[in-house]
């Protein structure tokens, strides 16, 4: 068993879905990981030659269910717009891919969200689709005006097939960073949108992650939903729960866990505990670390996924059929890093 913060090589498996040498951008950042119904890990993540440039595309990379090797990334999206007679081309940036994969319809397609503008204040919500693990994908649609899809992290999918998208929005020093969510019964073809969970004066928060509390019956929906996620000057995670599906929410209360205003992801086991990745300080982007929690609440520190000088941020992480957590995260802005391990290995 591993035990707060002692971890070895032989449970923690270390790989960089991005080639090294060379990685296909100079810059790289907010990864994404799904598994398919394949069997097969996909990740994607935005690179060009820097945030917000509007170089900046979508990258994706599939790694073999045999060999466990991760193809070279090829880039799926971009945020042309048009060009022009005189050869000119307007494009924008590219932002935040989120993969999911709905599990509840037999042969539904894996979903890749991702956002294009200029600035989080002014970008919009793009989405495609795959049949084949994604190596081709369907024409790109814009979702409808105001609704952006998951912000960073996965939807859930709830029992009826409802879709449930952790959102947020980075607006004017009026109304801040707040939380909301967005939710599809019929496969991101109409959307409706929740209130703010906050207000965005007195604290900024963004990109949430949700946590289900199980009902006893499984048929059921969860008794509860809880969401965590990143706050701008609190110091904190945030915390937010919901009685009704994701319908609404609670006020935000903030938990005792450091965040230095970067983001976060969070999955639940299929044991019940919850697995949380996050840089666990108030300032920088390291250590990343990974954390365990009974209730959602009380969190303990297991093991450091990085712990040298530098960046290493926007983590995701996910359960695979087979029982093993999956971590992807920023490396540096250079690289996307990749580690699995046996949450049956980790003691708290």
């Amino acid at each position: 068993m591993l035990h707060p913060l002692h971890a070895s090589d032989s449970a923690l498996r270390v790989y960089f879905p991005s080639p090294r040498p060379p990685p296909p951008t100079p810059s790289c950042h907010a990864s994404t990981i799904v598994e398919t119904t394949q069997g097969e890990l996909v990740a994607a993540w935005f690179g060009g030659k820097r945030e917000c440039f509007p170089d900046v595309g979508i990258w994706l990379s599939r790694r073999d269910a045999t060999t466990g090797r991760w193809s070279a990334p090829v880039e799926v999206a971009n945020g042309i717009q048009h060009t022009t007679e005189d050869g000119n081309t307007l494009r924008y940036a590219c932002w935040n891919p989120v993969l999911f994969q709905p599990r509840h319809t037999p042969g539904a397609p894996l979903v890749l969200f991702y956002k294009v503008g200029k600035t989080p204040q002014t970008w919009w919500g793009m989405m495609t689709t795959s049949t084949d693990g994604g190596r081709t994908w369907t024409a790109h649609r814009r979702l409808p005006e105001g609704i952006c899809g998951p912000v960073k992290n996965k939807p859930i999918e709830l029992p009826d097939g409802t879709w449930l998208c952790p959102a947020s929005t980075e607006e004017s020093v009026t109304t801040g960073w707040r939380v909301h969510f967005e939710r599809t019964d019929d496969a991101g073809r109409t959307w409706t949108r929740t209130a703010p969970v906050n207000d965005g004066i007195d604290y900024g928060a963004i990109q949430p992650s949700i946590l289900m509390h199980p009902a006893p019956a499984s048929t059921t929906p969860p008794a509860r939903l809880q969401a965590i996620g990143r706050t701008q000057l609190a110091k904190r995670l945030f915390s937010t729960t919901s009685l009704d599906a994701g319908r609404t929410w609670s006020e935000i209360t903030f938990l005792d866990v450091p965040n230095p205003d970067s983001g976060t992801d969070a999955v639940t086991l299929r044991d019940g505990r919850h697995a949380l990745i996050h840089n666990p300080t108030e300032s920088g982007r390291s250590p990343l670390s990974l954390a365990l929690s009974n209730d959602g609440l009380h969190w303990t520190r297991i093991l450091d996924l990085e712990t040298t000088p530098g960046e290493y941020s926007y983590p995701a992480i996910i359960q695979t059929t087979d029982g093993l957590l999956h971590m992807t995260w920023t490396w540096r802005r250079e690289r996307i890093k990749h580690a699995s391990i046996d949450p049956a290995d980790i003691a708290i």
